[in-house]
């Protein structure tokens, strides 16, 4: 989109310029009178040949220290105990921008300090840097703002990434074991083919006997992948060529988040991960004094799983047309009876926040149960792998040695 520079007054009247990238002046203006500033003059900037070379420069920042979660979930812990303490916020960014060691994350809580010294809110300040704070931290960020609870929402927020963290950390080990053992067996696999069969096919021909059925197969596949290993190598590029280009759809994407949570044993396991932090989330926003439709809105936006983000909005639609919580949960389809029956109890006692924030730690209850089994449900199915790949190579080239063996004796 073009840029283009501006001035306008702030709500203290005081001038203020700046860039602004948008699809004309108009949808500039509108950007600024929603910020509450009052635009005097927007123009088209050009760039400079100075700001071409700084463009240049910037490209340093591929090698730049990068802002991880764990630096936002730390900025979220020091300012609320600086708040708490009754520092000034303006006073704590600050201070915090001297203290970080992180030199990306410094450089946006130095623009957050100039922002809110130019007379804008946190939020405001924190929407212009939306891959630093997600839309759901904005928006707790207003709600903070509005109900005068601001270092407790921080608090909370702090809470809930180390929650999201310690989740992600959950699937990822989850996963681990099963996908390193199917890479080692398709590795060993393609060293049979390659090295191993060839070797063996060798000797076989040398003595001219009928080799069984499956030996010939392997003889077969292995040829076809040492000749024809140019066309293979192609047709696995374009398959996942062709896997990412549809995860990059919307239609694509959700039926493979859809797929996701039926995969045996690790589908249970992201399913319920998943679970965990809507329903965290769910009762951080709705404690903190969020509407229910704008809490699963938001919600829904901050899914990692596009199937569930659809259930949500669901759930959504269904409490917009009036009916309860209870009710739309069981619509959805997602949860078990138990935690209906945990949901109908909340909101008839009017305690729908804690009955969520129980479903939530019941939920990452049973992640962590199934992780520290997931060993024992892996290894079966492995070992039944393992099993079939070892009786194929003994029927294809054991048997043919035993035979070949056999012959060499009676002569």
């Amino acid at each position: 989109m073009p840029l283009f520079s501006y001035k306008g007054r702030n709500a203290r009247g005081e001038l203020i310029k700046g860039l602004l990238e948008g699809k004309s002046s108009g949808a500039v203006a509108e950007k600024l009178l929603q910020t509450g500033t009052t635009p005097i003059d927007i123009s088209s900037h050009q760039p400079s040949k100075i700001t071409l070379d700084l463009h240049k420069i910037s490209l340093q920042g591929l090698f730049a220290e990068k802002i991880q979660q764990t630096d936002i979930m730390m900025f979220s812990r020091q300012m609320y105990s600086l708040l708490k303490a009754g520092i000034p916020i303006m006073r704590a960014l600050a201070g915090l921008k001297l203290s970080t060691e992180n030199k990306a994350l410094a450089n946006v809580i130095g623009d957050l300090y100039q922002s809110l010294d130019s007379g804008h809110e946190l939020s405001v300040a924190m929407r212009d840097h939306p891959k630093v704070f997600s839309s759901f931290y904005v928006s707790m960020m207003r709600v903070g703002e509005g109900t005068g609870m601001l270092e407790t929402v921080f608090l909370g927020m702090f809470h809930h990434l180390e929650f999201e963290k310690f989740m992600r950390d959950k699937i990822k080990s989850a996963l681990r074991y099963p996908s390193f053992v199917m890479t080692a067996m398709f590795i060993a696999i393609v060293i049979v083919n390659i090295f191993v069969i060839p070797a063996f096919a060798k000797i076989f021909l040398r003595f001219g006997q009928d080799l069984p059925l499956m030996t010939r197969v392997l003889i077969g596949f292995s040829n076809f992948t040492v000749n024809s290993w140019p066309i293979l190598l192609m047709l696995l590029v374009g398959l996942i060529y062709g896997v990412k280009s549809l995860l990059m759809t919307k239609a694509g994407r959700y039926e493979w988040d859809r797929l996701k949570l039926k995969m045996p044993i690790a589908g249970k396991i992201v399913r319920k991960a998943t679970l965990a932090r809507f329903a965290r989330s769910f009762a951080l926003s709705y404690k903190s004094g969020v509407p229910i439709v704008q809490a699963m809105s938001l919600i829904a936006e901050t899914a990692d799983n596009d199937y569930l983000a659809d259930k949500i909005n669901q759930m959504r639609l269904a409490v917009e047309r009036g009916e309860s919580v209870y009710r739309a949960a069981s619509a959805s389809g997602i949860f078990t009876p138990m935690v209906l029956q945990m949901i109908s109890v909340g909101e008839e006692s009017g305690s729908l926040d804690d009955q969520m924030q129980e479903i939530a730690d019941m939920y990452q209850s049973d992640v962590e149960y199934e992780i520290k089994t997931l060993g024992e449900q892996v290894e079966p199915i492995m070992i039944v792998f393992l099993g079939i790949l070892v009786l194929i190579l003994a029927l294809g080239i054991f048997l043919p040695m035993w035979d070949l063996g056999r012959v060499a004796l009676r002569k």
